[in-house]
């Protein structure tokens, strides 16, 4: 038994020191900073922090949310990305194990993570996460189908098998996941005057294809725009701003990959007893 638990505690683990890391990406990013140097601070008083408040999910219970040194109260998104990071980390290597998919799924999904929080608090999606992931993407796939297609497969191919995706699904989701929601963007200023789509929205939809074809796209923004337009109606409601609140898209399109990675068979199943 413990043999099976200690790598999933592993993985645990892994994944919240890679979300204390994208904490650092999210915050640091948008204000075109390194996020090597210099080491974690406090972004209220700017003091250095000590390595032991700087524990994934413990030091921020121990200090309840707040700067050891000038108290203020520091954002709920260190916690919830540390945890995202951790949960996401463990649900990948039960499906996988240790092996290239789980460390390739990971880059994925920790890119989503960060492109989502940085859209939350800036409303931009930096081009320097979308695009080189995307072409991590594209790139994985085509050596993967490249394994798996070979007149004699090296020994080790099965390690390199994502899903069952070539390079031209991949290549075909970039395509319509760009494609698509550009269309979109152009009519919408064409029908209102302004601008209903960002670039960056567009380009984190090329990402999702590069990774998960073409095929999955429709359902993923749909998942999106239905989880936006619910969290976008309450939060109108309770910001009583009415449609001055601008709700980015970007983390919702994210949601909808996500959920549809982790349960696309399932909800596949589901529509079909629906209309079936």
């Amino acid at each position: 038994m413990n043999f099976l638990i200690l790598p999933r505690v592993f993985s645990f683990l892994f994944g919240l020191a890679l979300g204390s890391f994208l904490n650092v990406c999210i915050y640091r990013i948008p204000l075109g900073k390194s996020i090597v140097r210099p080491p974690s601070s406090c972004p209220h008083c700017g003091e250095r922090i000590k390595f032991y408040d700087n524990i994934p999910l413990l030091s921020y219970i121990i200090l309840r949310g707040r700067c050891r040194h000038c108290r203020v109260p520091l954002s709920w998104h260190y916690p919830v990305v540390e945890a995202l990071g951790g949960l996401l980390s463990l649900s990948l290597f039960i499906r996988y194990g240790l092996s290239y998919q789980y460390l390739a799924f990971l880059l994925f999904v920790a890119s989503l993570i960060t492109i989502s929080f940085i859209d939350l608090d800036h409303q931009i999606i930096p081009d320097l996460i979308s695009i080189p992931c995307m072409v991590a993407g594209w790139s994985i796939v085509t050596l993967a189908d490249l394994f798996r297609s070979a007149p004699s497969p090296p020994p080790a191919s099965s390690f390199f098998v994502l899903y069952d995706l070539s390079w031209l699904d991949s290549l075909a989701g970039i395509i319509a996941g760009g494609g698509s929601l550009y269309l979109v963007a152009v009519f919408f200023k064409l029908l209102t005057g302004k601008e209903g789509m960002g670039g960056g929205d567009i380009k984190l939809l090329a990402m999702i294809g590069a990774w998960l074809g073409w095929k999955p796209l429709l359902p993923v923004v749909m998942i999106a725009s239905i989880t936006g337009t619910v969290v976008g109606a309450t939060a109108l409601l309770v910001a009583g701003k009415g449609l001055r609140v601008r709700i980015p898209f970007g983390p919702f399109l994210s949601v909808g990959a996500l959920i549809y990675f982790f349960f696309g068979h399932q909800l596949k199943i589901w529509y079909l007893g629906l209309v079936l």
